[in-house]
């Protein structure tokens, strides 16, 4: 293997976002994120729907509410982190996940009312609000990854693009 080949041609730029989704910090956060759902659901299924039973009215519609809210913010967190693993895996393109992903709900805020919040009990607090983390590290490396894509997608014909390669080098005005 010469060592050319370890490196892409001045043609072929570097995807940012494609090495972004092979990355270690892209691995740890798929890990958490699927964990984080795997936690969440075993807490609703669980201790949380024993908990629910026990709260006051308006604490109960609270915590319906919320955990409606945290299910829906941790599927949508999960979808992008499957498909962005797809990328990982090779089994698309960022191009095709970027047209994927408009699916995807990632919503810039998330609005809660915050007396809503204290009449829940301690583990779905603690669970919405690592899943806002999560949910912030997920839209800062979307942006990251996408809107390098973007900034990277040929703004002009190829054609044009060669033309003015031969402009510069022969310094004409047109070709």
């Amino acid at each position: 293997m010469s060592e050319n080949s370890l490196f892409n041609s001045p043609a072929d730029p570097v995807s940012f976002g494609e090495r972004l989704a092979n990355s270690q910090a892209f691995a740890d956060l798929f890990r958490d994120g699927m964990a984080l759902v795997e936690e969440t659901a075993t807490y609703l299924d669980g201790p949380g729907r024993a908990e629910s039973k026990t709260l006051e009215r308006a604490a109960a519609l609270a915590y319906a509410t919320e955990s409606m809210r945290l299910t829906t913010r941790l599927m949508q967190l999960a979808s992008w982190l499957l498909l962005h693993r797809a990328v990982k895996e090779g089994e698309m393109s960022l191009a095709q996940a970027n047209k994927e992903k408009t699916k995807v709900k990632l919503a810039a805020t998330d609005s809660h009312d915050p007396n809503n919040i204290e009449l829940l009990p301690a583990v779905l607090r603690e669970l919405i609000v690592r899943s806002q983390k999560l949910h912030q590290k997920v839209r800062r490396l979307d942006n990251t990854i996408h809107n390098i894509a973007a900034d990277q997608a040929p703004s002009i014909n190829p054609v044009e693009h060669q033309l003015g390669l031969l402009k510069a080098a022969f310094g004409v005005e047109k070709v």
